[in-house]
């Protein structure tokens, strides 16, 4: 078990794993957070704005999961032009946008559709302990996210338990499409974001907001900027057109900033 350590840009592990982007995560009663990343197990904390990993991966994993080589200190600069913005920087700084394995973020934005995160969170846990492979971590046992291959062999009666409803047919399509190399990940993450979202919309059940998580979050597309009920908030109480930041190269990564503030503030 090693130590990492990073330094760079300011990290709240609270507000990384809370701001809506993965769900397996889960609170200690330390103030860390425990997961499962690609089948290798870690804690991960936050000291004076530090970074700290336990685990048995190596440092380049989590320099990659974690999006350590990107200057957020300078995006949020780049962002903040009034009083909302500003704001938004300021409360949401420990954010980084988290590099997930596709095929989980995927999974894991057709279930987010119409739901909340702690239904979310349930759903993706149950399917994980159904299919995946199951881990021993500090005396708990965690589960690897299954690969496609494995749900796209099921039916949807054999999926009842995850109580995903009307969700579950999505999955085992998409698990079926990535299992016959229909849909090729490494091929989207090479095309625009705007081909690339047109590709994965295709999917039976992927609208535009879920194609734009999974853009995001899935291929860390950081142009993708998924709208939802929050971001149309947000777009009130900003003093000019929101469509600056749509239109960026970084506006994935100001839209987390901006749906962070407006929840925990304009509830």
């Amino acid at each position: 078990m090693e130590l990492i350590q990073f330094d760079g840009a300011f990290f709240s592990a609270q507000q990384t794993f809370t701001c809506g982007q993965c769900f397996r995560w889960m609170p200690q009663a330390d103030g860390s957070y425990i997961g499962i990343v690609r089948g290798i197990p870690a804690r991960v904390w936050d000291t004076n704005g530090k970074l700290y990993i336990q685990s048995t991966g190596p440092a380049a994993l989590w320099r990659e999961y974690f999006d350590c080589d990107t200057d957020y200190t300078a995006i949020r600069q780049s962002f903040s032009v009034d009083a909302f913005t500003k704001s938004a920087a300021e409360f949401g700084k420990g954010i980084r946008i988290v590099r997930q394995e596709p095929w989980e973020a995927l999974c894991t934005f057709i279930v987010s559709q119409c739901n909340n995160i702690p239904r979310i969170t349930g759903i993706i846990q149950r399917l994980c302990e159904q299919l995946g492979t199951p881990v021993s971590f500090e005396g708990q046992t965690l589960y690897a996210f299954p690969d496609a291959e494995q749900l796209a062999r099921l039916t949807p009666e054999e999926l009842s338990g995850l109580r995903a409803g009307y969700r579950t047919p999505y999955l085992i399509s998409a698990a079926q499409a990535v299992q016959s190399g229909t849909l090729d990940f490494d091929a989207l993450h090479q095309l625009s974001t705007e081909d690339a979202r047109k590709e994965i919309m295709k999917l039976r059940g992927v609208g535009r907001k879920v194609a734009d998580c999974f853009l995001l979050f899935g291929l860390h597309k950081l142009d993708a900027f998924p709208v939802d009920t929050w971001m149309k908030k947000a777009a009130a109480y900003y003093s000019g057109d929101m469509k600056r930041f749509i239109n960026s190269p970084y506006a994935g990564i100001y839209q987390q900033y901006f749906f962070f503030y407006t929840r925990e503030h304009y509830q």
